[in-house]
């Protein structure tokens, strides 16, 4: 355990739920465990007891990828956990395929309803489709990573062979939502649950809180164990996801000091206000060290082993690219940075 993780506390130890079980972590919330075929190999999902036009039921709260595994693994969680009541929801924080994958499924398997913030519905309608591709793989992604320094040509026929990735794991989306807003209030059973909106990970990310319980499902904005990835990828190239990351994180504030967090991957935890002043100095630290690295012209892939020392398949690599061009994009658009693309084609940053 590192110094951060042990200035916040874990209730549950080591304790997780089994495979195809629940552990109640709160009264009427439970907690599921779905494998992912990823180095992050895991997701959490939530079960929330519900009531909806007096029909006794369940809300789910992000579905895992599509694959058989994962499903049977839901029948499962049917049979035995549900207490013989159906689902009558299906909440999805945002649109990556750990998240959304089964959302499809969920839905028509119990004639539910998706909800989920327009932008990342949207999203992945575009990217389940084979001419959507999945933003971070085809020719524009190597275009994009090319010009920030990939030249490897093995790696550039990989992510250009990748725009299956994205529809491979989320086939389909449900052909209509209910949108979700920042500031909503969602009554959910017995409690009501407060919307908040954040930006830098995800188009439109969103967390789910619980004044009542003390709860809050924080998705991707909050983990306890490794930073949230915040990237620039092909389909926005010129972003600054940093900002509105660090930004997203102010809207944590109205959250209990003691709220349990439900985080979608590592274990739930209490400290959540620590945990954000750890990511403000985590990126605080990061940024200091490219704008100290840009005293001679850097490129993103420059930059990749001055923020990520450990070796990188190509999926983390694409990652890492994504999360190092967006410290170099905040510092750009602060105006520590200039950028010009030289005369290999390739975008190189400096001090000003």
């Amino acid at each position: 355990m590192n110094p951060n993780e042990h200035a916040l506390q874990y209730p549950f130890g080591d304790t997780q739920p089994e495979r195809g079980t629940a552990l109640e972590v709160a009264p009427g919330v439970k907690w599921v465990r779905m494998p992912l075929p990823f180095a992050l190999d895991h997701i959490n999902v939530w079960l929330l007891r519900d009531e909806i036009d007096d029909r006794q039921g369940w809300t789910i709260v992000d579905c895992g990828v599509s694959r058989d595994e994962v499903r049977e693994l839901w029948e499962q969680v049917f049979a035995t956990q549900l207490d013989g009541l159906p689902v009558l929801r299906v909440i999805v924080t945002h649109m990556h395929p750990d998240h959304m994958g089964l959302a499809y499924w969920l839905c028509e398997r119990w004639q539910a309803p998706l909800w989920m913030s327009m932008t990342d519905y949207m999203t992945a309608l575009s990217w389940s489709s084979q001419a959507g591709g999945s933003g971070s793989n085809g020719e524009a992604a190597v275009a994009h990573f090319s010009r920030h320094g990939m030249t490897d040509p093995d790696q550039q026929e990989q992510i250009r062979q990748r725009t299956g990735y994205y529809p491979g794991l989320v086939p389909s989306v449900p052909a209509s939502y209910t949108r979700v807003m920042d500031g909503d209030e969602i009554k959910i059973g017995d409690h009501a649950w407060q919307v908040i909106v954040g930006y830098g990970h995800a188009p439109e990310h969103v967390s789910l809180y619980c004044p009542d319980l003390r709860v809050v499902i924080s998705g991707d904005m909050v983990l306890p164990r490794i930073s949230t990835n915040v990237s620039v990828f092909a389909y926005e190239p010129d972003s600054d996801p940093l900002r509105l990351y660090l930004q997203s994180l102010d809207g944590y504030r109205g959250v209990a000091a003691e709220a349990l967090v439900l985080p979608s991957h590592g274990r739930p935890f209490k400290g959540l206000h620590e945990r954000i002043a750890q990511q403000h100095r985590h990126h605080a630290d990061r940024l200091a060290e490219v704008l100290e690295a840009c005293a001679q012209p850097q490129s993103t892939m420059d930059i990749v082993p001055v923020m990520f020392k450990r070796k990188l398949d190509l999926h983390q690599l694409t990652f890492a690219m994504g999360e190092a061009l967006a410290h170099l994009h905040m510092l750009y658009f602060q105006g520590k940075l200039t950028r010009r693309t030289e005369d290999d084609g390739i975008v190189r940053f400096r001090v000003r």
